[in-house]
């Protein structure tokens, strides 16, 4: 027995063109869309508060227009994290879409992530080691969810399911220990589907996208990239690849890049399902765009989860003008200098750098402050160098906007209460 489970997505902001391309011809079961980074959620919140509506990927109703559709035709089930700050409307919105086409389906939101209420403000954050409560402001907190969290929304028959926070691997093992009855608790099956979800979680990546090194390591095809999927059988083994047709390559060296990615201990890769060891994983090409893998080892899920918190860590200011024809860098940099000047008497420290040719050459000031009056200030010392400052200067761009600081932290499993909400698209009816 074997299943067939297709990456759509490895970021918000990835192509969609290649998910329809496994959709239409992929001969896919599941395919999962995984687009949220660190900063996604909390960056979701501040829409949410400004919008109790907002929150969700502000990608999904297009990408889900062009892709739900050919998901309902085909059979394949879609599992994504598209929910962020806002699971619940990004669920209801879903809802709508397939009302729309006339598709009669079950949507399931995952829900717990959130745990900002939970949090001990004296936990210390990773990356500081002070506590949580003196990095100021907290705006969000989100635990990394599990496998477990999802089991249910589609052991409920779901046919699309959103979350917010979870494990990007995790995306992929629950369909995959739903289709081939893997009980998430033996270690050596939460660790084979890791290794799957992890292979896969980055879409193009594995490919040879993100490969890609012109002179060093060639790849063929990159604008018509195809993205990967992978061949699961019962025992774990997995056979990764690609359509026919499409560009980019996938062979032992993208797989074995891929990984490493983002491993901080190969022996001991915590996740919210296993603690998981590569260092026995075999990779071997099958073919053409065909790699098998397997032999990932597993040891007990960690007793406590990760958790992601945002706070705000004020503001930051970009202003840049351009200079062009002869001599453009000098009075690029001779501008600089003017603005350097000019600020020297406040409490900034501005990042001051010419961009460019000598003959067409941009100036970029930026700043950080909790003072925006000061920010304001660098914008209009940029501003002021049209008459203030060297001959030729234009194109002023001045951007103010708010920095979210991420830090991380953790939290025991017991406090982390996730729930599924399924909501019937075609039929009337929403149960919890």
């Amino acid at each position: 027995m074997t299943t067939r489970i297709g990456s759509g997505a490895g970021f918000a902001g990835d192509r969609i063109e290649p998910a329809e391309d496994l959709l239409r011809r992929g001969g896919l079961d599941d395919l999962v869309l995984e687009c949220l980074a660190e900063r996604t959620i909390a960056l979701g919140l501040q829409r949410r508060l400004a919008d109790p509506r907002a929150g969700y990927d502000r990608r999904l109703p297009a990408r889900f227009t062009r892709l739900l559709p050919l998901a309902v035709e085909h059979g394949v089930r879609v599992v994504t994290n598209m929910g962020a700050a806002n699971p619940l409307e990004a669920g209801r919105v879903t809802r709508e879409l397939l009302d729309g086409l006339g598709a009669t389906a079950t949507v399931a939101v995952v829900t717990g992530d959130d745990v900002l209420a939970e949090l001990d403000l004296d936990a210390p954050a990773w990356e500081t080691g002070r506590p949580l409560r003196e990095h100021g402001q907290l705006v969000s907190a989100n635990a990394y969810l599990g496998a477990d969290a999802i089991l249910p929304a589609l052991e409920a028959g779901a046919q699309v399911v959103l979350t917010g926070r979870v494990a990007d691997p995790s995306l992929f093992l629950a369909p995959l220990a739903d289709r081939l009855g893997w009980d998430l608790a033996d270690p050596s099956a939460a660790a084979a589907g890791t290794l799957v979800g992890h292979l896969l979680e980055c879409a193009g990546q594995l490919t040879g996208g993100y490969f890609a090194d012109p002179g060093h390591k060639d790849v063929p095809g990159l604008a018509e990239l195809g993205f990967p999927f992978a061949d699961v059988a019962a025992d774990g083994t997995a056979v990764l690849g690609k359509l026919p047709g499409t560009g980019g390559v996938l062979n032992r060296a993208t797989v074995c890049e891929q990984l490493l990615y983002e491993i901080t201990d190969p022996g001991g890769y915590l996740t919210p399902d296993v603690t998981l060891d590569l260092y026995g994983v075999r990779v071997d090409e099958q073919g053409a765009d065909r790699v098998r893998v397997r032999g990932a080892a597993g040891g007990p899920r960690p007793g406590e989860l990760k958790v992601s918190v945002g706070y705000r860590a004020g503001s930051k200011v970009e202003a840049e003008i351009s200079y062009a024809g002869p001599g453009a860098g000098a009075r690029a940099a001779l501008a600089g200098e003017i603005v350097t000047a000019r600020l020297a008497g406040t409490a900034l420290r501005p990042r001051v750098e010419v961009r460019g040719a000598d003959d067409d050459c941009r100036l970029r000031v930026a700043a950080a402050s909790h003072d925006i009056a000061l920010l304001e200030a660098v914008g209009d010392e940029v501003e002021a160098l049209y008459t203030n400052g060297p001959a030729g200067g234009g194109g002023v761009r001045v951007h103010l906007s708010e920095v979210i600081g991420i830090v991380s932290t953790l939290i025991p499993r017991a406090r982390v209460r996730a729930g599924v909400t399924l909501l019937e698209a075609g039929r009337a009816g929403t149960a919890s």
